[in-house]
């Protein structure tokens, strides 16, 4: 039976240039007498003819060595190389591509790292997580964008089921269980049958996984256009469970993150939302034990700590009226992210205008006059100029100054100063 050809799917779907970039990676290769492959992923979306963003190699040779010599062929982008694992990656304007010596991987024990040996092609696509990532195409000049589907990774595709290799798949890499769930929800597939088996057999082997690569599978999910989908999966397999005993999707985390996606376009702080709240039901000391766990560094697990705190401060902004300078006492000083993290669950309509008003405005006012000048008009030093400045911001907010001349003589007739 003849096999199929993706080469028109490649030119339509791939990078402008990758193309052009394949053809002098595959003439390296050849020289060396090497074959390539594209594999994995982007196999994957050239079938369900989606764009393919990243560009995975496999080389039955040295993949490092032909990265290296892509990199200053391409005299662009940044060159990373991981030699325990046999792979590097380069990271340029518009094109990202990762190298990866055909290799086979054996585990000493569930939830360690693999230890890897170069293989063959077949080896390599028979040691991957998931069938339909388990597909590689041709590079090759003599069969260039023939298919390779040796564990009918088409056939589910076609059916839209996610099916493991083997029954030793989440004993050997628990991060699949997380992974499983995320190319579900993504595709709109179903894990197979089997696999669920599996999968819900093999859930406490997430406990082995250092914290360090379940808080990359996490980043993954927010990754994801829609990750409450996920997460609400995930739920009813008792996933989150294992990452704490009392964490549990909140109620209302959709409609949650669907406020996120309207607030910020940053990923970076869509990431650290999606965090906070998806911990903002559980206790504070909780949500610290989940930020221990996960191994987050300090700037995340302060904005954890500091969205449950404002959290517990919240019905201080339900007063009606607030003089601004009262808002901004409240909520100065607070990470941005939890400010957001608050305003995004608050169901009182006075707390979010009044969190708003803050982010708006209130947040930018400042007053003319620095600790130079309070200096210059003869106040020592010490906690004298820092309480001054302070009344004088309070004073800035509330509308009782407006200018230079007006904050000087405020400060005449408080007495500051005398």
């Amino acid at each position: 039976m003849k096999r199929l050809n993706l080469a028109q799917q490649m030119a339509r779907r791939m990078p402008a240039g990758a193309l052009g970039t394949l053809e002098k990676v595959e003439k390296a290769a050849c020289q060396r007498g090497w074959r390539i492959y594209l594999a994995g992923g982007a196999v994957r979306d050239l079938l369900l003819r989606r764009p393919v963003l990243d560009i995975d190699l496999v080389v039955e040779g040295d993949a490092v060595q032909l990265a290296v010599e892509t990199a200053k062929t391409l005299k662009a982008g940044r060159l990373t190389i991981h030699p325990p694992f046999l792979t590097a990656s380069i990271r340029a304007p518009g094109l990202n591509m990762d190298f990866a010596t055909a290799r086979t991987e054996s585990y000493t024990c569930p939830g360690a790292l693999p230890s890897v040996r170069p293989a063959k092609l077949d080896d390599d696509l028979r040691r991957r997580d998931f069938s339909i990532n388990a597909m590689a195409v041709s590079l090759n000049s003599a069969d260039f964008g023939t298919l390779i589907d040796y564990c009918g990774g088409q056939a589910d595709l076609k059916a839209g089921l996610i099916r493991v290799l083997h029954e030793e798949s989440f004993r050997d890499d628990a991060t699949r269980i997380w992974r499983a769930v995320r190319y579900e929800q993504r595709l709109g597939f179903a894990i197979e049958r089997q696999t669920l088996t599996w999968l819900r057999h093999d859930l406490d082997k997430l406990q082995t996984v250092s914290g360090e690569r379940i808080r990359h599978e996490l980043e993954c999910v927010f990754a994801e256009p829609y990750p409450e989908k996920v997460f609400r999966r995930a739920t009813g397999l008792g996933i989150p469970k294992k990452l704490h005993p009392r964490l549990t999707m909140p109620r209302d985390l959709a409609r949650w993150y669907a406020r996120v996606r309207r607030v910020s376009t940053d990923k970076k702080t869509r990431g650290a939302l999606y965090l906070a709240l998806l911990t903002y039901n559980t206790s504070a000391a909780a949500a610290k034990q989940v930020c221990a766990s996960l191994g987050l560094d300090k700037k995340a697990t302060r904005i954890i700590d500091a969205t449950h705190s404002l959290k517990s401060r919240l019905d201080a902004l339900d007063d009606h009226p607030l003089q601004p300078s009262a808002i901004y006492q409240i909520l100065n000083g607070y990470a941005e992210e939890a400010i957001l993290a608050n305003l995004t669950t608050a169901r009182s309509g006075m707390v979010r205008r009044n969190i708003r008003f803050y982010l708006d405005e209130l947040r930018y006012v400042k007053t003319e006059l620095a600790g130079g000048d309070l200096l210059a008009i003869g106040m020592k030093k010490g906690p004298q100029i820092k309480a001054a400045l302070e009344y004088l911001l309070a004073a800035r907010l509330d509308g009782e100054v407006r200018t230079r001349r007006d904050e000087e003589k405020w400060l005449k007739e408080s007495g500051f100063g005398n």
